[in-house]
């Protein structure tokens, strides 16, 4: 497989995982929660135009969320240092837990999918894990 195509069938492969777990749980929260969440953990506090341009979703539809994850307390609104007028969105200690509550579902669910796999794919596995997380880290996480 030329370079392009492994990549390709990585993302691809890493949505249909995704799709699998979140059936498996049946947890109904929707999957943008898990997302927002997601971000403001890895990127860090956020402005809610950044913050919907990274997750894909409208203006509009990311304060709507934003007022329902402060509402939930998983999220807590901080001033701008750049700007006194401005605000960010970061996440809370409830969001954090609740996001690691969510990943060990996600984890839970996906692991009899593995059953059977020899050490050798488990550190194949590994290993594409650990590529993946370098290449994909937040710019700022990665000059840390």
């Amino acid at each position: 497989m030329d370079r392009r195509t492994v990549i390709r069938s990585l993302v691809v492969s890493a949505n249909k995982l995704g799709r699998i777990a979140a059936l498996s749980t049946g947890n109904t929260t929707p999957a943008a929660v898990w997302r927002t969440l997601s971000i403001l953990r890895s990127e860090g506090p956020m402005r809610i135009g950044e913050l919907a341009a990274a997750s894909r979703v409208s203006q509009p539809g990311m304060t709507r969320l934003i007022a329902q994850l402060a509402q939930e307390e998983l999220i807590a609104r901080i001033a701008d240092s750049d700007d006194a007028r401005a605000w960010q969105v970061r996440l809370a200690a409830k969001g954090e837990a609740a996001l690691a509550a969510w990943q060990e579902q996600l984890g839970a669910a996906l692991e009899p999918l593995f059953d059977g796999l020899g050490a050798e794919d488990w550190r194949a596995l590994e290993r594409a894990a650990d590529v993946l997380d370098r290449r994909t880290r937040a710019p700022k996480e990665a000059a840390a």
